[in-house]
C-alpha cells in the first residue's frame, strides 16, 4: 500500500462522505491508492460492522465498493481529461455479488479498475477480498456531475 496520501486525503481533504470522506468523524475513511492500472485499497473492519459473528455486513460491503470503484473512475476521468483535479462523480448504478461470508477479524482488500469510459463517465469493476480470496465483487457507473447538481464541485 502506499506510503503518500488516498486519493480522498489529496483531493478531497473536506469531504463529509460516509463511505471515504476524510473529515467524517464517524466515516469509514477509506483510503484509494492508485496502483498502475488499478486502484487498491486496505481497510480493517471493526465489531460493529458485523452482520453476525465476525462476518462483515452486506450493507458495509456496498459502500466499501462503491466509494473505491467511485474514487477509481474519478481518477481515471482526471487522467483522461489531463487534469490535475478529479471531477466529482457519483454513482448512476451498482450491483454487488456477495460471493461468500467476509470475516471481519483481519483486513479486507479492495481492488478496482475501468472497464470502459467516455468523457463523462465511466464504468468500473472492483473486488472486495479477505485473505486473497474475493468474497465480493461490484460492477457500476459513475458519471461526472456538471454545474446545478448537488453534488457538483463538492470534493
Amino acid at each position: 500500500m502506499s506510503e503518500g496520501l488516498s486519493l480522498q486525503q489529496r483531493y478531497a481533504p473536506e469531504s463529509v462522505c460516509y463511505g471515504c470522506g476524510p473529515a467524517n468523524e464517524r466515516g469509514f475513511h477509506i483510503g484509494s491508492f492508485p496502483d498502475g492500472e488499478e486502484v487498491v485499497g486496505e481497510w480493517q473492519p471493526q465489531a460493529w460492522h458485523h452482520a453476525f459473528d465476525n462476518v462483515l455486513n452486506g450493507g458495509v460491503i456496498g459502500t466499501l465498493l462503491d466509494c473505491h470503484c467511485n474514487w477509481t473512475a474519478a481518477y481515471h476521468l482526471m487522467g483522461r481529461r489531463g487534469a490535475d483535479h478529479p471531477p466529482t462523480t457519483v454513482t448512476a448504478d451498482f450491483h454487488i455479488r456477495l460471493l461468500k461470508p467476509t470475516p471481519t477479524t483481519r483486513p479486507v482488500r479492495l481492488r478496482a479498475h475501468v472497464v470502459d469510459s467516455t468523457d463523462d463517465r465511466a464504468t468500473v469493476e472492483g473486488t472486495l477480498e479477505a485473505d486473497g480470496e474475493v468474497t465480493a465483487t461490484c460492477r457500476a457507473t459513475f458519471v461526472a456531475v456538471k454545474p446545478g447538481h448537488p453534488a457538483y464541485d463538492r470534493w
